[in-house]
């Protein structure tokens, strides 16, 4: 439980010397370091268009101040095309509801009229929003919108592309509920070579699933692990509270995990306890599907 870097490279050390011939081969495959590498892209790439959504926002709501009624995301074709053809509403002068709605169908065909009057409304309604340097700031709009393209086409890609690494795994993640390219591709790339890993056991506690046992003279305690693979941990956390959600009638969306989910509760669990207890299992399917490349097959009781 000791950690420090001291500690740390003290430990390194010692393992290499003394265990240096015992130790397997850390050189990772071609198609898991090419689609770890993919992965990283994707998740860059996310978190810049979350950056660049944020900053669109900042300076689109201080010259339309209730976009939100007729942009709901302000990110569709349509409202990019509107941010970069009127960065400001000085731009719209003298235009009216049929010219701007002719404008919106060479975009995107599912649109109406009505979507270009309530634009003009609110934008009159909100008066005069114009400030000083309003050139500079459309120019930075404008910049905003076409960084915002470029992330969405590069996304697009590099999607495709992980889509196609994919394939020359023998693995089927994507059968099970609630995998889909962006979290399979994820578990791969945190678990790897499923062969390093003896068992489930073992995987288990390479992502923190597994409890710590702490005893001495035959007494002791569990308790959660902290220690793991964060990232790995966190996939099979969102994983395990998405099986056990439900719609809006009421009925779950995965009937077998939810009915698993109320019987460690009536057991005496926790919630977040039989949350674990859901990871748990999931990871036993995980690996028992990347072990031997089948599909996931939902448990049918006799």
């Amino acid at each position: 439980m000791k950690k420090n870097d001291e500690h740390d490279a003290y430990s390194v050390a010692t393992v290499l010397i003394n265990q240096l011939h015992t130790l397997p081969d850390a050189k990772p495959k071609d198609n898991h370091w090419t689609l770890s590498q993919l992965v990283n892209r994707r998740d860059t790439l996310a978190e810049d268009g979350v950056r660049i959504r944020n900053t669109l926002h900042q300076c689109v709501s201080s010259v339309y101040p209730s976009y939100k009624k007729y942009f709901c995301k302000i990110d569709t074709k349509t409202a990019l095309y509107f941010w970069q053809t009127y960065p400001s509403p000085e731009h719209l002068k003298d235009k009216t509801a049929e010219e701007l709605y002719e404008e919106f169908r060479t975009v995107t065909a599912n649109v109406r009229l009505s979507k270009a009057e309530l634009v003009l409304d609110c934008v009159q309604n909100d008066g005069n929003t114009i400030r000083e340097y309003q050139e500079t700031r459309d120019f930075i709009t404008q910049s905003l919108v076409n960084d915002l393209k470029h992330q969405h086409l590069a996304m697009t890609q590099t999607e495709a592309e992980i889509e196609k690494m994919l394939t020359t795994f023998n693995h089927q993640l994507t059968t099970l509920p609630g995998v889909g390219t962006a979290v399979a591709s994820k578990l791969i790339t945190e678990i790897g070579d499923i062969s390093r890993f003896k068992n489930a056991d073992k995987l288990a506690a390479f992502a923190g699933v597994s409890p710590k046992s702490f005893s001495s003279g035959g007494k002791g305690h569990d308790e959660s692990n902290k220690q793991g693979n964060r990232k790995l941990h966190g996939l099979f956390y969102f994983l395990a509270v998405g099986m056990v959600c439900v719609h809006k009638n009421g009925k779950p969306y995965h009937p077998i995990f939810h009915e698993y989910f109320l019987r460690k509760i009536r057991e005496g669990k926790t919630k977040t306890q039989a949350i674990f207890c859901i990871m748990r299992r999931l990871v036993n399917i995980v690996y028992g599907m990347m072990k031997n490349g089948t599909a996931y097959r939902p448990y049918q009781s006799q």
